[in-house]
């Protein structure tokens, strides 16, 4: 089912992610930029199961790759160090990122052929949904 999420696609609304980045420490300026940036997002499977996934901006350049269900360090955006594992649940994929003090859950599903990304801490909800470049 991770099939579906292959490709690149690029954001084309975004909801609530302002808030969103003050709730999770990240300051007034990095904000007003990161609101501004209409990312490209990637994915890719390899023939050993390997994912890839990429987050393009005009800013930074974010790669993670790792294996569903097998948990893996990561520097998030926020530099926190974070254990995090992508699991795939009724065609959603969940990627969960946890830290001293912290967790972030990540919801990816695709619907009427757009991918709609929830980004969830707490009773924080940001939205951005993204359309498939051809």
């Amino acid at each position: 089912m991770v099939e579906q999420f292959v490709g690149t696609w690029k954001m084309t609304f975004s909801e609530n992610f302002g808030e969103f980045l003050k709730l999770l420490g990240v300051p007034a300026a990095q904000r007003q930029m990161a609101n501004k940036q209409k990312p490209i997002f990637s994915l890719s499977v390899d023939d050993q199961g390997t994912i890839t996934m990429q987050s393009l901006s005009i800013f930074k350049v974010t790669e993670l790759k790792f294996k569903l269900n097998e948990p893996f360090d990561e520097t998030t955006m926020q530099n926190k160090q974070a254990t995090t594992v992508v699991t795939l649940e009724n065609g959603k994929l969940i990627q969960n990122h946890t830290w001293d003090g912290g967790e972030l859950r990540v919801e990816r599903e695709i619907l009427d052929g757009k991918m709609i990304v929830k980004s969830i801490m707490g009773n924080a909800v940001a939205m951005k949904t993204y359309e498939k470049e051809a």
